[in-house]
């Protein structure tokens, strides 16, 4: 059986085992998040279903936007454009950027990502087009802690970010569910 399969199958299994009326009388099924937060991580796999329930946030309650490691590369690229939508159509109120520990990317070279994809059959041409980005974003994040102090900074001197939301920085350690601050947006 395929993946898409397998994930089609447990698909039909969860749907038949939801009460009739769980979609529409769920209370958390506003697209506005209840407790009008933000957060930007990492799409590391070790913290899906761990990251958000280790900070008592449940379904309903944030926006969760997400990108190797949780990198904001340019003014209105698509974390900071998610972030925009958030707080000015969706009522986020403050943001919380949360780096982990023992992140893939801190030991990532851009020129072993290109050779990688040359390998695969991307075109040398296509890489030429990206291949300052990927000096300027892998070659410079090697610790986790201090690219969640430079995201936290982006975003605040972002011209599209109000002054009035705080960003916050966390780092999370994913074999322990720990949250340290790295930066208290309240104190900016």
């Amino acid at each position: 059986m395929s993946i898409l399969e397998e994930m089609l199958k447990a698909n039909d299994n969860f749907i038949k085992k939801l009460p009739n009326d769980y979609v529409d009388y769920c209370p958390w099924s506003s697209k506005i998040p209840k407790r009008e937060l933000a957060i930007f991580t990492c799409m590391d796999t070790r913290l899906v279903d761990f990251l958000e329930p280790a900070l008592g946030i449940r379904r309903g309650e944030a926006k969760v936007i997400k990108n190797a490691g949780n990198s904001v590369t340019g003014p209105f690229e698509a974390t900071i454009r998610s972030l925009v939508v958030s707080i000015f159509e969706l009522g986020v109120k403050e943001i919380f950027v949360i780096g982990h520990m023992d992140c893939g990317i801190a030991h990532a070279s851009s020129k072993e990502l290109v050779r990688k994809m040359l390998d695969r059959g991307i075109s040398p041409d296509a890489l030429k087009m990206v291949e300052k980005e990927l000096e300027d974003w892998l070659d410079h994040f090697h610790h986790p802690i201090d690219n969640v102090e430079e995201v936290v900074q982006k975003i605040c001197k972002n011209p599209l970010i109000p002054n009035d939301v705080p960003v916050h920085g966390l780092i999370f350690n994913p074999q322990t569910g720990e949250v340290k601050i790295v930066v208290n947006g309240y104190k900016i």
